[in-house]
């Protein structure tokens, strides 16, 4: 592993940070540490940079303990939320400036800027200021700066929280791409578990200061290993009383279950073609628009569940009746802290229909 944690543990008074944590990260991978605010990821971040000291456990980089080492002397580039450019500075300025402080020959450091500006599709607007650019010209130049002394890791914190929706896809497209042809190790920070699945390699997912779960994002959409990871990816609905449901029986021990859109297939009542004995009867109790899809919210046997509508169909109304078949859905066992996913019995292997 090129970056490691092993065993770190961080309290800020009462509050422990950090418990624990151990993972590690290939080099030239893309990896995202996923959680809600205040479940350490941040930390986890600034103790790599050196810009947080763990109370006890051990930092490495290509091998090398770090814990000890100043954090401008540890090859990593750092990339801020709010992007932290010098206001008065050009953008050439700005991205030259790292290289300035190594005393770096001025040619070589025109050579190098113009590089970068070229790989952030910059190119043309060394002269400008952060005021002339917009939010995601900004961000570039943050990213651009930071790549600049060619650091061993570069770290992103929420790197596009404050960008619009339309640019910070552009953008989690773009930072891929680049991350992908420069082979740098780059670990970011994200609540976004849209932007963790499209951009990273690897999802190192966090609550309370511990670390959850770790795999790539289809490891981690596809098979939680834990309650919190199985309600925090994706749309789920936490339903419990799910043995009343026509094909899946009670686990003792596991009240509650999951289940998530594409797990349910509704149709219009009577109109469901196969597997009637597998299906419930339900009533539409919400209609949300969502741009490419209605998410349609059903009430089965005092059990709401949210399933997908496409925009080809007559639209749903609330009130009506539908046909519900839930192929599967992922039981909660609290005791355990694990989860499991249930097929629907009801329904022959061969048939099952897999989203």
């Amino acid at each position: 592993m090129y970056v490691e944690m092993k065993n770190i543990y961080k309290q800020y008074g009462n509050f422990t940070a950090s418990n624990n944590v151990s993972f590690g990260i290939e080099q030239g991978k893309l990896a995202a540490l996923l959680g809600p605010s205040g479940s350490g990821k941040t930390t986890l971040l600034r103790m790599i940079a050196g810009l947080e000291t763990p109370n006890s456990g051990d930092i490495y980089i290509d091998g090398q303990r770090v814990n000890d080492i100043p954090a401008a002397k540890r090859g990593i580039g750092f990339v801020f939320q709010s992007y932290a450019l010098f206001r008065y500075m050009t953008v050439y300025d700005n991205v030259a400036f790292g290289l300035e402080l190594q005393k770096m020959p001025k040619d070589q450091i025109r050579t190098r800027v113009m590089e970068l500006l070229e790989i952030t599709g910059l190119s043309g607007m060394e002269k400008r200021y952060p005021n002339q650019l917009s939010g995601g010209q900004r961000q570039r130049v943050a990213f651009a700066r930071a790549l600049a002394p060619r650091p061993h890791v570069l770290l992103l914190d929420e790197p596009f929280a404050a960008i619009d929706a339309k640019v910070r896809t552009e953008l989690r497209l773009w930072l891929r791409e680049v991350v992908t042809k420069l082979g740098i190790t780059c670990i970011f920070v994200t609540h976004d578990q849209d932007e963790a699945v499209e951009v990273a390699d690897q999802i190192i997912v966090t609550n309370h200061g511990e670390i959850e779960q770790v795999g790539t994002p289809f490891e981690i959409y596809k098979s939680p290993d834990t309650p919190f990871v199985a309600q925090f990816i994706g749309k789920p609905s936490v339903v419990e009383g799910y043995d009343a449901l026509n094909g899946f029986d009670a686990i003792e021990g596991a009240k509650r279950a999951i289940i998530r859109p594409e797990f349910v297939k509704i149709s219009r009542l009577g109109k469901l073609e196969r597997f009637m004995s597998a299906a419930e009867e339900g009533i539409v109790e919400d209609v949300v628009f969502r741009g490419n899809h209605l998410d349609v919210t059903i009430n089965i046997k005092g059990i709401s569940v949210i399933g997908e509508w496409s925009l080809e169909k007559d639209t749903l109304e609330i009130g009506e009746k539908v046909n519900v078949l839930i192929y599967r859905l992922y039981i909660i066992d609290e005791q355990q802290n694990r989860t499991y996913l249930c097929e629907n019995k009801e329904m022959q292997e061969e048939d099952i229909f897999y989203i």
